[in-house]
């Protein structure tokens, strides 16, 4: 297996904010001359929001779905100082440091169910990496996925994992079934779940989640009280991955009883 890695770059100029919910995202330039959504640290969920970002983002990689580059974008202490909107600027204060950045797509169009058809495949694997990440944000309401070049591309993982706000009982969890499953706008075409089940157990291993956790940089993972270290931390989020993979066939059997509802 590859290693995982991901660039730094370094943010040089604040174009817009894309108001976008309450984590308040923006499109920013950076060193490399690209142009990046950036999402703060110190924003909404926090580091949270970044750690499911990286972990969602990388993961629907490995399986071969279209994600924009994800890299770790700094924000230096000095950048934003000039910003008139004090609520953008005490955003900027409070991220300092690494924060995290996907590559931006210009001309990329929203994603629309009623305009585009994606076919039973594509449907059926995210729809199941949606079920393996708990992510509750694909719905009609909120897509999160963009059209671009005629491909689809999946954005905005930061609301997945959300286990991880409280770590109550987070072992348990990992073998529940994904009930909001039943509002994901590409239920409905996915037919080939079990299918996609095999084909996807079979590509993800526990190397690939160390090798993703690995990058939580430490910053992200302070004013947590549950671990002793910050590397039991890491550990945490892998074994969740692991255990839910292995019992993939709970949050497969919801999927389907939905779809079956929904038809």
């Amino acid at each position: 297996m590859k290693d995982i890695q991901l660039r730094t770059v370094s943010v040089t100029r604040y174009v817009t904010p894309l108001r976008e919910g309450g984590s308040m995202p923006a499109i920013a330039e950076a060193d490399d001359g690209f142009l990046y959504v950036l999402k703060f640290r110190g924003a909404g969920q926090g580091a949270r929001s970044l750690i499911a970002e990286l972990i969602g983002g990388e993961i629907a990689r490995i399986l071969g779905l279209r994600v924009p580059e994800l890299v770790f974008a700094n924000l230096d202490e000095a950048f934003g100082r000039t910003e008139p909107d004090e609520e953008i600027q005490d955003l900027l204060k409070a991220s300092v440091g690494l924060n995290m950045a996907l590559h931006y797509l210009s001309g990329a169009i929203t994603f629309d169910p009623t305009v585009t058809t994606v076919d039973s495949k594509l449907a059926s694997q995210i729809v199941w990496l949606d079920c393996l990440l708990t992510n509750m944000d694909r719905t009609c309401r909120n897509t999160n996925m963009l059209s671009w070049h005629k491909e689809l591309w999946l954005i905005d993982h930061g609301a997945s994992l959300y286990f991880h706000h409280s770590w109550q009982n987070w072992e348990e969890q990992a073998k529940r079934p994904f009930v909001l499953i039943k509002d994901h706008v590409l239920l409905p075409w996915a037919s080939e779940l079990e299918e996609v089940d095999a084909a996807f157990r079979s590509i993800l291993t526990p190397d690939h989640f160390q090798a993703i956790v690995s990058l939580i940089p430490d910053a992200w993972l302070e004013g947590e009280n549950v671990f002793e270290t910050k590397e039991q931390h890491r550990q945490a989020y892998s074994k969740f991955l692991e255990i839910r993979l292995s019992n993939s066939g709970i949050f497969l059997k919801e999927a389907q009883h939905a779809r079956e509802i929904f038809i």
